[in-house]
Order: structure tokens, then C-alpha cells, then sequence
């Protein structure tokens, strides 16, 4: 089970330093926005009514933070100057939606166009490699601080890539010390095996599943062949970012039809008993506690598990 601690003052810091960081980076010290006569927060909503039909006052409030008081006072001063115009909801009369006015987009068309022209020069320093990897952690902070919108195809599985090798070796290293105190010789034993794997790789009795989501490996699975008659399970780890999406369940399920298909007789396992998560999704598809014995490895006292299932 995953122990969730508190941030450190050195996390908190890190964030902190951040935010200073980025806000001088684009500019937000500025008296007016990109030399506009718009506040942040007044660009803010121009962008969200130039690029959204329908808004009431409520959307405003809700999905910028804005205080009700100072949403109803902002537009009133945009209505004075002729930016947006009221026109009473579609969908409830009683509301009126808001939406700019002709003078209102010609008022936003350079602030608009400024905002790219100042992020184009920003990424124009970076080379393409690295604009990529900007990208990608701005897209990190979002995911990770955003909501959590449900997505069609939150993960798809595929073969083995180059790469993974070195990523699967490396996260399931970290995570087993995060949750279970494990020292680095398990991280050696990942990298031994999956070394001895692409070594000595069997396309026709063995295979490789790499579940992927957003452009990230969250979890994997791999099936050794270890007699003409035993095919071998092994490294089952799904990201605790990806967990409960059912990626576990599916990785089983694909070694155990892919096993079957082969002629396989029996899917064996070994793990420890204190990794409960995998442990009921091996109940749950068949496997079946063969034995169990102590030993001394990874730095802790454990009970070393084989499982099998008759195929």
C-alpha cells in the first residue's frame, strides 16, 4: 500500500520558486498585459468570451475563481466601453449570455496576437528537442493539477519498444522503495531480467505487453517461456497515476490468452505476499498458491509466493 506523506518545505519551496520563475518568464509583472490596457484577469475573460459561445456571468465565476461581485462589476465597465453585449440565454431566459461586440474583438485581435508573438519568441530561444520537452512538462503540471476529464481510451497496450527497457527498469526500481522500502539490488534484478529477455527474446513462445497512456509507459508485463510446457509471468507493475483503470487485470489477461494460444499447459508466478494488489488480481483470474517461503532479499524480511494456473 502506497503511504501518501505530506510535501516537504523543500517541495513547497520548489513550487514556489516556480511561480516567480514563470510569472517573470511571461511577463505578468507588467502594469498592463503585454503592454495592453487590459489586467490579467480582464484579458482572461475576453479570451474565454472569444472563444466561447453562450457564456453567462455564472461560467465566468465558476471556471476562472472569480469573485460573483467583481465578475458583475468587470463586465458592467466592458458594456460601458462597448466591448460585450447581453442577450438572454438560449437555454434560460432568465440568464443573459454574454458575448463581445464587434468593437470588442478589434480590442482583443492584438492582445490576442501579442499573447502568440510573445510565447513563439519565448519557445523560438529553445531548441526543437527542447520546445518538446517544454511541452510535455507544461502538459505534466496540467494533468497533474487539472481535472481529471474521462477519456475514451484512457491507455492502449503495445509490444516492446526501445526504451522501455531502461524506463520499466528504472520506475519499477523507485516504486517498490517508495512502498515497500526495497533497496537497489531489486532494481538490478528488474534490469538483469528484462536484459535476459531482449537477449534472448523468443518471438514464436514469448511477448511483451507495455500499456501507454498520454504518451507515457504506465505499466507492463512480460511471458518467458521456461519449459515447452510452462510459460513464466513476470515484473507485473502498473503507475499509481494509472491505477484503477483495470490495466492490471488486462495485462494478466493478455498473458494468460496469449499462453493458452501457444499450447502452453501451465502460467506460473512468483511474487511476495505482501503485494496484495497483484496478489487478488491473480486470485481473481485463476492462479492458485502452489508455495510460499521466507527469505532476505531487497533489504526486508519477505514470504515468496508461486502461483499457477492450469491453462
Amino acid at each position: 500500500m502506497t503511504v501518501h506523506n505530506h510535501p516537504g518545505k523543500d517541495r513547497i519551496d520548489a513550487v514556489r520558486a516556480f511561480n516567480r520563475f514563470y510569472t517573470r518568464q511571461i511577463g505578468l509583472l507588467d502594469e498592463g498585459l503585454l503592454k495592453s490596457p487590459f489586467s490579467l484577469t480582464e484579458a482572461r475573460v475576453l479570451y474565454e468570451l472569444a472563444h466561447r459561445d453562450g457564456l453567462v456571468a455564472s461560467d465566468l465565476v465558476r471556471d476562472l475563481g472569480l469573485d460573483p461581485g467583481y465578475v458583475s462589476r468587470l463586465l458592467k465597465k466592458f458594456e460601458e466601453r462597448g466591448l460585450v453585449e447581453r442577450a438572454a440565454s438560449e437555454a434560460d431566459a432568465r440568464r443573459a449570455s454574454i458575448a463581445l461586440t464587434p468593437t470588442g474583438s478589434e480590442a482583443f485581435a492584438p492582445l490576442n496576437q501579442d499573447s502568440h508573438d510573445q510565447v513563439r519568441a519565448l519557445l523560438d530561444r529553445l531548441a526543437p528537442a527542447d520546445q518538446d520537452r517544454l511541452v510535455k512538462a507544461m502538459r505534466t503540471v496540467q494533468d497533474l493539477l487539472g481535472d481529471k476529464p474521462e477519456t475514451k481510451a484512457p491507455y492502449f497496450l503495445r509490444p516492446l519498444q526501445v526504451g522501455d527497457i531502461g524506463w520499466v527498469t528504472r520506475r519499477q526500481g523507485m516504486l517498490y522503495t517508495q512502498d515497500y522500502g526495497w533497496d537497489g539490488t531489486y532494481e538490478a534484478l528488474v534490469a538483469e531480467i528484462l536484459a535476459a529477455f531482449v537477449k534472448s527474446f523468443d518471438p514464436k513462445w514469448e511477448r511483451s505487453w507495455i500499456a501507454e497512456r498520454d504518451g507515457e509507459v504506465v505499466g507492463s508485463v512480460f511471458v518467458v517461456r521456461k519449459s515447452p510446457e510452462v510459460a513464466k509471468l513476470r515484473l507485473l507493475y502498473v503507475e499509481p497515476s494509472a491505477r484503477g483503470l483495470g490495466i492490471g487485470k488486462r495485462l494478466v489477461e493478455e498473458c494468460i490468452g496469449f499462453a493458452r494460444a501457444k499450447g502452453y499447459k501451465t502460467l506460473t508466478l512468483w511474487t511476495n505476499d505482501i503485494l496484495a494488489a497483484a496478489r487478488h488480481i491473480y486470485q481473481a483470474a485463476g492462479f492458485e498458491l502452489i508455495e510460499e517461503e521466507p527469505h532476505h532479499s531487497f533489504g526486508k524480511d519477505l514470504v515468496g509466493q508461486t502461483w499457477d494456473l492450469k491453462l
